[in-house]
């Protein structure tokens, strides 16, 4: 009976992913402030009540990684072959995405604690964390997309891809800007260098972690 229960559990858990994850989505698009907002508000909640007309957001991460994946290999299954060393396997792919966009809410919300004087512990980052994912995760998708299109051998979509990324950038910026200027009450132009300095030190953390996983896989680690 236990098995079943499980079972029953899991299935309604899928059930509700589908129904729910293009809910989060479009309203992480369309009210990207809002949803940063129902985040910290969900989390003042009982457990079994938080997120109860959404996703969780760092499920809706993942899920949305893991879509963005899927779609990379129906549209070019051969991208891989292209990468180097280390990302030219599709977990280790996989997990690098993960990672990366991981970083870009981690560190947004360490920067947001630090700038409102709070104690960083695993407690304090959560609620920022997990409103960080939900704007993450369009973000995500949206450069993932873009990178497939830029990959492609047409001129035309390759114009097409850089013009996606420079769009989602500039949402992802501007909704950041608007979130740190009302939540610290600080000035826009402030809250943009703010900004702009974290996604500088996450390009980097990204771009070392790719690096140094490419010379192990070139040494054989």
């Amino acid at each position: 009976m236990k098995l079943l229960k499980s079972l029953d559990d899991f299935l309604y858990e899928i059930v509700g992913w589908i129904i729910f994850y293009p809910i989060t989505m479009a309203r992480s698009i369309v009210h990207p402030g809002a949803m940063l907002r129902y985040s910290d508000l969900e989390l003042m909640k009982p457990d079994d009540e938080q997120y109860s007309d959404t996703l969780n957001p760092p499920i809706f991460l993942l899920i949305t990684l893991f879509l963005a994946f899927l779609a990379s290999k129906i549209l070019q299954p051969q991208t891989t072959a292209h990468l180097p060393g280390f990302l030219s396997s599709d977990s280790n792919l996989l997990l690098f995405r993960g990672v990366t966009f991981s970083i870009f809410p981690v560190l947004m919300a360490l920067d947001l604690l630090r700038h409102q004087g709070k104690h960083i512990d695993r407690v304090m980052l959560r609620a920022p964390f997990y409103g960080q994912c939900f704007i993450a995760a369009p973000f995500a998708l949206a450069v993932s997309v873009a990178g497939q299109l830029v990959l492609h051998h047409s001129l035309t979509f390759a114009l097409i891809g850089v013009a996606v990324y420079c769009i989602a950038f500039f949402w992802y910026v501007v909704v950041e800007i608007g979130w740190f200027s009302a939540t610290l009450g600080i000035a826009k132009f402030r809250a943009a260098v703010e900004v702009l300095a974290v996604v500088v030190v996450t390009n980097i953390l990204v771009l070392s972690v790719a690096l140094g996983l490419n010379n192990l896989s070139k040494h054989g680690l």
